[in-house]
């Protein structure tokens, strides 16, 4: 159990993939920290079935105080912070020139500036450690613009994905890499996973037509995402820095 008693915070915990990394985490004998809008007490309580300990601590990623507040309870439950998994994301469809003002603030406020912030609150606790693994949630759409392709098939862009989205996981993409540097020298690293359609409720409505397209032939599913989640956060992976992973079914390889 390469995480037995290791402490890991989870934002986005009650979500389909951070759901999926507490369950891959909580099987590997780590004590868990699930940050989310509301407490889930079903989902604590399976957990704690697996035998991992459980803190919830209810936060919106986009309220630095109150994230300040969930590391400060987990040190105290724990006495330190090992991983830092932000997992808390929204995905919004539509064209670009439809965007609303409101929707882009909140994409780009719980994607990016959420991801930023869950961050920079476990950062001073893993430097006095002079240790800690950060693993964010990227996207391919960061890579390749969007999967959608209005020029075939204009109904594509208002169900795949939009710009916001985009712009929120290349900021995350960009984060990822300036902390890996910011870091690097106290022992903690920093990498994202950067998956393609991921078969859960956020992408209910994916187009088939796309689907196909995946060379694998399927959807990527939640736990895959995390079984690579949980390698970039093992203690051996110390090497891996500024890594974005794709796990996109050969969606857009090299």
């Amino acid at each position: 159990m390469s995480f037995k008693s290791s402490a890991v915070m989870i934002t986005g915990s009650a979500g389909g993939i951070g759901g999926a990394v507490a369950e891959a985490f909580a099987r590997e004998g780590a004590r868990l920290a699930l940050i989310d809008t509301r407490a889930n007490a079903e989902q604590a309580t399976r957990l704690q079935a697996l035998g991992a300990e459980v803190l919830e601590h209810p936060a919106d990623v986009r309220d630095a105080r109150a994230l300040s507040a969930a590391v400060e309870a987990m040190l105290a439950a724990y006495g330190r912070i090992d991983v830092l998994v932000t997992a808390a994301g929204v995905i919004s469809s539509g064209p670009a020139e439809a965007i609303a003002e409101d929707e882009w603030q909140r994409v780009i406020g719980i994607n990016l500036t959420g991801t930023f912030l869950s961050c920079q609150a476990v950062m001073p606790a893993m430097r006095r450690q002079r240790y800690g693994r950060i693993v964010t949630l990227g996207s391919l759409v960061a890579r390749n613009g969007g999967n959608a392709r209005p020029w075939i098939d204009r109904a594509e862009i208002t169900r795949a994905s939009n710009a916001a989205y985009g712009a929120s996981k290349g900021g995350v993409h960009a984060l990822t890499m300036f902390l890996a540097k910011d870091l690097a020298a106290d022992g903690v690293t920093v990498n994202a996973v950067a998956p393609g359609p991921v078969a859960t409720s956020m992408l209910a409505d994916y187009p088939q037509a796309l689907k196909q397209l995946i060379p694998i032939g399927r959807m990527m599913n939640a736990a895959e995402v995390a079984a690579a989640i949980l390698f970039l956060a093992r203690p051996d992976s110390a090497a891996i820095t500024g890594e974005i992973l794709d796990i996109n079914g050969g969606v857009a390889m090299g």
